[in-house]
């Protein structure tokens, strides 16, 4: 039977030739501080990564580097502001000096708006572009550089969304700049790919968090469950797969690609 047959345990050395180990590797999630990126960034610390997370909040990010500890997990923070060229490059070489050269960047960091196109003011407009749009690029680029310096085959893993396949009513902004991160990675992908570095982007549906509880039990809610096609929402362990997948070896000829996972949200008819 090979190493890693269903039924069979594996060996510490089988564990360092596993494609989909992340054992030693210095991951940093940005947006870390609350929600999905807690959530990443507990799961990668699961598997064997060293993780820095990253956002403005220093209380929050301590937080979930609190909670990784408990876990036996290996992580630390550092305060990142994605929307400042200055700020990042603090915060990566404050995370080299601990943990050394980044190996694996996920760009997680966030925000929205849920108003109409008419109702969204130029303030809106730019936060949300800043963080989503900009800041993803800025950080990825100042990522890719470090990289390529330290000659490490990296992987960026860009966090986009189902909206930046297909549109939503009032989110316009949020939908625009997830459309931008899926086009960068595509273009990041074709540029970095002779640096060996890989850059993929993670696509979610609508996931269950304690931040849309109230919507989704709402009769706008309930309706836009009934047209995924699994009639349910997601779970945030279900991105998990997705995301080592395309952090580890594993995906190791997967660049500029797209991955969804959103119950064949996508797929369903008009």
């Amino acid at each position: 039977m090979s190493a890693g047959s269903v039924g069979e345990k594996l060996t510490d050395a089988d564990r360092r030739t596993d494609m989909f180990s992340l054992e030693e590797k210095h991951v940093l999630v940005t947006g870390g501080s609350s929600g999905l990126g807690r959530h990443l960034a507990a799961f990668l610390a699961s598997r064997g990564a060293r993780v820095t997370v990253a956002a403005r909040r220093a209380e929050a990010l301590a937080k979930t580097v609190e909670e990784i500890e408990a876990a036996k997990g290996k992580a630390q923070s550092v305060v990142m502001d994605v929307t400042s060229p200055a700020s990042i490059e603090a915060a990566l070489d404050a995370a080299r000096a601990n943990f050394g050269a980044v190996e694996v960047l996920v760009n997680n960091a966030g925000v929205t708006h849920a108003k109409t196109a008419f109702d969204q003011n130029e303030r809106d407009w730019d936060k949300v572009i800043d963080t989503n749009l900009k800041g993803v690029w800025l950080t990825a680029q100042a990522m890719g550089r470090r990289m390529v310096a330290a000659k490490i085959a990296g992987s960026i893993v860009n966090i986009a969304s189902i909206l930046g396949l297909r549109v939503a009513g009032a989110v316009a902004p949020y939908a625009i700049s997830k459309a931008g991160v899926v086009q960068m990675t595509k273009a990041l992908a074709l540029e970095w790919a002779r640096h060996g570095i890989r850059v993929n982007a993670l696509a979610p549906g609508y996931f269950e968090t304690e931040l849309n509880d109230e919507f989704f039990t709402s009769d706008a809610g309930k309706a836009l469950v009934k047209r995924v096609p699994q009639r349910r929402l997601g779970e945030l362990r279900e991105l998990e797969g997705p995301l080592l997948l395309l952090a580890s070896e594993a995906g190791s000829y997967m660049t500029g690609s797209v991955v969804v996972v959103d119950g064949g949200h996508l797929v369903s008819s008009l």
